[in-house]
């Protein structure tokens, strides 16, 4: 090779380093509790994405709420003191109300595999939309079904309406509906739940097993509804902007390590909601299991919802698009 290709070849090789040198440190916040399985999974796309072709940027981790709850984070983001979040719906739609078809749906969903169903049949929609607010999806998964906790034992509807209930602050005409149904919602912030609880402001919070274990929530709140309210779901998500700065290589490369972290952060989260129900039990959690006659009473309380979610919850096309979705995916299910 000749001396004039060696020097051209070094000349390059120096430049690219320096790029990747001078790439600014991605920040990313999320409500995940520090050493979570979860908050692990994120340090390894993390470390992915460092070592990335041509030398990926460096990313920071914000858990445990550090930057505030998820609506702040958002407005971080949009002012790039932060570039990245993981979020739940409550966060994500207040990038794109497009996410809320996913989730705020209760008892719509019979199983995880509906939920992976109607996931599928929204994801590219969804990355058009968010991309038009600015925003990259990285991934988007669920960490299984929501409970109730409550201090008291509760089966019914009418045992809900009895109760202080938790419910994620930020969403007016959520809290709103939940009045008219003569619920009594509490909007607080995740990282608040537990010292509420203790407190008396809440008595009752809508939650995954999971997370109610390492919050030490079934302390306060020993009595768990075993009804699959709806999926919890949430996804990472990169400034447009900041993504697209980087070489075609390094995007695909970031985008294949967000895709395998979601995959195990959402298949860990499954196996731990499992575990930590037995965990809790062990502690004193009490379990109900409703009847079929009260699990009646659920669908009929919910019944008069969904016509005021379509449009006002939930955009009304998407809203149709899971409706049509879990009936083809049943009717498939049931020609088998």
């Amino acid at each position: 090779m000749s001396r004039i290709a060696w020097l051209l070849i070094l000349t390059f090789g120096l430049i690219a380093g320096a790029e990747a040198q001078d790439r600014k440190p991605l920040r990313l916040a999320t409500l995940a509790p520090k050493g979570s399985s979860l908050h692990k999974s994120l340090q390894a796309m993390g470390e992915a994405w460092r070592n990335g072709p041509e030398g990926g940027p460096k990313l920071i981790i914000y858990p445990d709420g550090t930057m505030g709850g998820e609506g702040e984070m958002v407005r971080k983001m949009r002012i790039k003191q932060l570039q990245c979040g993981l979020l739940t719906v409550a966060g994500l739609e207040q990038i794109d109300p497009s996410v809320t078809a996913l989730q705020n749906l209760p008892m719509v969903f019979r199983d995880l595999e509906e939920v992976a169903a109607v996931r599928e049949a929204l994801h590219s929609e969804l990355e058009k939309r968010f991309e038009a607010k600015g925003f990259v999806l990285l991934f988007l998964g669920d960490v299984g079904f929501v409970r109730f906790f409550s201090k008291q034992p509760m089966r019914t509807p009418a045992d809900l309406k009895r109760t202080k209930l938790f419910t994620q602050a930020g969403n007016t005409p959520q809290v709103n509906l939940m009045k008219s149904l003569g619920l009594n919602p509490q909007p607080l912030e995740p990282p608040d739940m537990f010292t509420s609880l203790q407190t008396g402001l809440i008595d009752c919070t809508p939650t995954i097993p999971f997370y109610a274990q390492i919050s030490q929530i079934h302390k306060s709140a020993p009595y768990m509804l075993e009804m699959d309210w709806a999926p919890l779901v949430g996804g990472c998500v990169i400034l447009k902007e900041t993504f697209e700065a980087y070489p075609p290589a390094l995007q695909a490369s970031m985008r294949k390590s967000a895709t395998l972290a979601g995959a195990e952060i959402q298949s860990r989260n499954r196996t731990e909601n499992e575990e930590s129900i037995k965990v809790m039990q062990l502690a004193g959690l009490k379990p109900i299991k409703p009847s079929e006659e009260e699990l009646q009473q659920w669908r009929a309380f919910l019944d008069p919802v969904y016509p005021q979610l379509r449009g006002k919850q939930v955009p009304a096309d998407l809203y149709d698009i899971v409706m049509k979705t879990l009936e083809s995916h049943r009717a498939a299910k049931a020609g088998k």
